[in-house]
């Protein structure tokens, strides 16, 4: 019973004496006005400004303390929190988007940014930064000009559409096309058509929010044109078509064809629009690639409006393009939404640069890194592994480092199902699970983007054209 009563009173006398000393170590920090008087803080300030110093020295303050009460820093010396507050500086001002080696095995990977611009995109969007352009302004009548009229005689050219206008993603130009078109009225479209994309993007909720009345017609996998002329009435206003192109739907499926959804329209004096999402310029089945609906041949079988993105297949920065009937482009331009959707100079100027690019299909391969990277041989691909697997073997001792055949995908929504021969690099350790293999490459500066399949962290080397881009630097 002594004993025990002995081993609580020193717990207490020890626990009492550790919080006493964690007192007397937060009431030695020094103040934040004794420390700025500091020479290293007073040049830290002249170079930085002074309230950013300020602020990151009362952000080092505040964690020391945390330090101090969580039992993990025993000083509080002022040397220290000199060195504690540059930490902070440094990291304020370091960039917050950072570029990534993707070795994902995803093309277009919604999360790191999609498309890789061409070198003809960046050299225009670096004209474009560097000083004032004649943006909404017309050089030639000089007067106001219009920010679209750089890009509507290419994509004119391009998809055979009357008219087009360009906002800042396609969510939006779904979104704005519905409201100008049908806000009020009901939207016709079929169940099997109502998708979600990443994001948590929702189709419904787009045409909702556009302040359009949803007509759903049909089932999920089979619809027919009867559901279609069934459902309309003095307060429709238009068809909506949806591409499922980040999934298929197979087996007992049936859906009515765009030319079908036409005929109907012109019957009733109804106009149908059509949701393309990734919207290809090209027919890729000349490439091998599975057929994507190609613009110019939605807009010759009449669709009256298509919606589609401009960083998907068509290998361009962030954007949503609306071609189709000018009598409809006119009235999608003067909504005052276009002002809050409009996209912006630089993305006008990487646009404009990428859509010249389709004018020399023999070219296109070359200059365009999203068609590059979705028909790269596989023989290329080997070279880049087989060098990346010699350095990679160099660098990471202990490391069991193999080239495999396996697989990669478009992404972006584009090409569902459809996987493309590749070659990775597998990286194990016996010691290490894939997880913290991962997490080493992505530690790297840049940071090493892989994928894990099969217990093992994978190098997916479709998208590398440099090997030593993925040879990491540890520290």
């Amino acid at each position: 019973m002594k004993g025990i009563l002995f081993s609580s009173l020193t717990g207490f006398l020890l626990s009492g004496n550790i919080a006493d000393m964690k007192n007397n170590l937060l009431r030695e920090i020094p103040s934040v006005d004794e420390l700025l008087k500091s020479l290293e803080l007073k040049n830290a300030s002249a170079v930085y400004s002074a309230p950013l110093v300020t602020a990151a020295l009362r952000r080092a303050i505040d964690k020391a303390r945390g330090e101090i009460i969580s039992g993990r820093r025993k000083d509080v010396c002022a040397s220290a929190l000199i060195e504690l507050t540059f930490e902070e500086v440094r990291s304020m001002l370091k960039p917050s988007i950072v570029k990534v080696i993707n070795a994902t095995g995803t093309i277009l990977h919604t999360n790191i940014g999609r498309a890789v611009l061409s070198k003809d995109a960046i050299s225009s969007i670096i004209l474009t930064a560097e000083g004032n352009v004649n943006l909404e302004f017309d050089l030639e009548k000089n007067e106001r000009g219009e920010r679209d009229s750089h890009i509507d005689g290419l994509v004119k050219r391009l998809t055979s559409a009357q008219g087009s206008c360009v906002v800042n993603n396609n969510a939006a130009a779904v979104l704005i096309t519905l409201n100008t078109l049908a806000e009020g009225k009901e939207v016709i479209i079929s169940r099997g058509e109502l998708i979600e994309i990443g994001g948590s993007f929702r189709l419904p909720e787009i045409i909702k929010k556009s302040g359009c009345i949803l007509r759903e017609v049909g089932t999920t996998n089979r619809t027919h044109p009867k559901d279609y002329i069934e459902a309309i009435n003095e307060n429709t206003a238009l068809i909506f078509k949806a591409h499922t192109s980040n999934y298929n739907v197979v087996g007992f499926t049936s859906e009515v064809k765009l030319d079908e959804l036409v005929a109907i329209g012109k019957a009733h004096n109804i106009p149908v629009v059509e949701d393309l999402g990734a919207g290809s310029l090209i027919d890729l089945s000349e490439y091998g690639l599975p057929k994507e609906p190609v613009v110019r041949e939605r807009v010759e079988t009449g669709a009256d409006v298509i919606t589609f993105s401009g960083d998907k297949l068509l290998g361009g920065p962030q954007s949503g393009l609306i071609v189709g009937k000018k009598e409809f482009i006119d009235k999608i331009k003067k909504n005052p939404l276009k002002r809050a959707l409009r996209a912006d100079k630089l993305t006008l100027s990487a646009l404009e640069a990428t859509l010249k690019l389709y004018l020399n299909k023999d070219t296109l391969p070359e200059r365009l890194p999203t068609l590059k990277y979705m028909v790269r041989p596989i023989a290329e691909i080997e070279v880049v592994a087989n060098k990346a697997k010699e350095l990679l073997s160099i660098k990471l001792e202990g490391f069991e480092i193999v080239i495999e055949d396996s697989e990669s995908v478009v992404g972006g929504g584009a090409l569902p199902g459809h996987n493309i021969p590749t070659k990775v690099i597998s990286i194990t350790h016996k010691d290490l699970k894939p997880e913290d293999i991962m997490r080493l490459f992505l530690r790297n500066s840049p940071p090493i983007l892989g994928r894990i399949k099969k217990e093992k962290f994978l190098l997916d080397m479709r998208t590398v054209e440099n090997p030593s881009e993925v040879v990491p630097e540890f520290k």
